[in-house]
């Protein structure tokens, strides 16, 4: 079947062969049996040339598999930048959210992408977006960062995108009170400069 020929090469990065298939009519947002098409397979693996061939022969960034990961979300969470930005060009919802109810954002700091925060922070995401967790992109990057250098980044980039300082979460602890608990001191310097309790 040209859809599953599809997907294997996709996850292995054979643009050539992706570039083929499609011309051989496969169906370009085919799903496999977790809902994922051959451009989130692409993105699993970080395979760039297979995606850049999806998506600019029209594949859907924002088709959803099973788990409620997208193309443009995967890309995002893992930080996979140069396939982030080609999502964005090519019509990503920026207010789509994943299974934890979370933006792009979120993952993308906690994780302590910074190159990829920033791309989403001027993309347009939202930066107070709360998840099912009730944490913001800032108190994930707080809560479950490491306090280093990238995710002190990550707190200014938010904190001067207009982030909410004082936005608590859902046991009511602030982001201060948080960066306070695991010792993080960068990061509070940076919050405590912004107004934050």
């Amino acid at each position: 079947m040209l859809e599953r020929e599809l997907h294997a090469s996709a996850s292995k990065g054979d643009a050539t062969a992706v570039r083929d298939l499609l011309a051989k009519g496969a169906s370009i947002d085919a799903r496999d049996d977790s809902g994922r098409t051959a451009l989130l397979l692409a993105i699993h693996g970080n395979q760039i040339e297979a995606a850049r061939v999806l998506i600019d022969a029209g594949a859907d960034v924002n088709a959803k598999d099973a788990i409620n990961d997208s193309p443009y979300l995967y890309a995002g969470a893992r930080g996979h930048l140069e396939i982030l930005k080609m999502t964005l060009a090519h019509g990503a919802d920026l207010k789509s959210i994943n299974r934890y109810g979370g933006t792009a954002l979120i993952p993308a700091a906690e994780r302590g992408h910074v190159e990829t925060v920033r791309t989403l922070i001027e993309a347009g995401v939202e930066v107070d977006h709360v998840n099912k967790l009730n944490w913001t992109a800032l108190l994930e990057a707080i809560v479950l960062g490491d306090g280093g250098p990238r995710h002190v980044a990550i707190v200014k980039l938010l904190v001067d995108a207009g982030a909410d300082v004082n936005l608590a979460d859902g046991d009511g602890v602030t982001p201060l009170q948080n960066a306070r608990r695991h010792g993080f001191t960068e990061i509070e310097k940076v919050l405590v400069a912004a107004g934050a309790r």
